[in-house]
């Protein structure tokens, strides 16, 4: 039986990786700063252990992964998804405060909930460390820097994770994906069309156009390459990062 850390699993991507390791017979543990999606979760997903934490926070962080690696009774499976859009705005009108908070959560927050999972995982042996990046961390995003430059720092990350912890047979890969269907994305459409002057409808027909299949990401179909990755199938894949976009050529 796997035993699983997923951050920010009480909604959208998180939950997915949630409902699909528990649907393999995993023990799995999420957290989130979202209590109430918390709780609607763990009603939801049977045996899921779920408790708040936010992950711009070190002191809540430093909380959360001993106990999770206490209610697992071990750790081989770390999924690191926490992130936040963060502003869609220029450079020279990003709020300092904006910036400082899209990169506590997206690269900090994973590095401090790594450096307190690595131990066990160690111990486990075999272990798999699956880190969220994005289509950002691949290419350059307009107006969206804060964002764009945490995830190419989970890619860097990563590969360095992956150089470390191959001695001890842990493998480390980033999923890289796509424009997922659902609020968050809507939200991201909406900002550009307020410095666009174009519609959302138009800016989501823009973002389609981009990409050879012009449909958005299911949440699900992410869930299952996590899945993958952290099976014996996925033995021999570490220090990659896999797009799962809809062959997206641009941000």
């Amino acid at each position: 039986m796997q035993r699983v850390l997923i951050t920010a699993g009480g909604t959208g991507i998180g939950l997915e990786f949630a409902r699909a390791f528990a649907a393999t017979g995993a023990k799995v543990f999420t957290c989130d700063i979202d209590t109430q999606a918390l709780a609607a979760a763990e009603r939801e997903v049977k045996g899921l252990i779920a408790k708040p934490c936010d992950m711009g926070k070190r002191e809540e962080i430093e909380r959360m992964v001993p106990q999770a690696i206490g209610a697992l009774g071990g750790l081989d499976v770390l999924i690191n998804n926490a992130g936040i859009a963060g502003p869609t705005q220029p450079v020279e009108k990003m709020p300092p405060a904006e910036w400082d908070r899209t990169l506590a959560v997206n690269i900090t927050g994973m590095f401090d909930v790594t450096r307190l999972a690595v131990p066990a995982l160690k111990e486990a042996r075999g272990g798999c460390i699956i880190n969220l990046s994005s289509i950002a961390g691949r290419y350059g995003f307009p107006n969206r820097a804060p964002y764009a430059a945490s995830k190419w720092a989970v890619i860097g990350f990563t590969k360095t994770l992956a150089m470390e912890l191959g001695e001890w047979g842990i493998r480390v890969n980033a999923i890289a994906p796509g424009a997922v269907e659902g609020p968050r994305l809507e939200r991201v459409f909406a900002g550009r069309a307020s410095i666009s002057g174009r519609s959302v409808a138009q800016e989501r027909e823009r973002a389609m156009s981009e990409q050879s299949i012009h449909e958005t990401i299911d949440a699900k179909d992410i869930a299952q390459l996590a899945v993958f990755l952290a099976s014996p199938a996925g033995k021999s894949i570490s220090g990659q990062v896999i797009p799962i976009d809809n062959d997206r050529q641009r941000a």
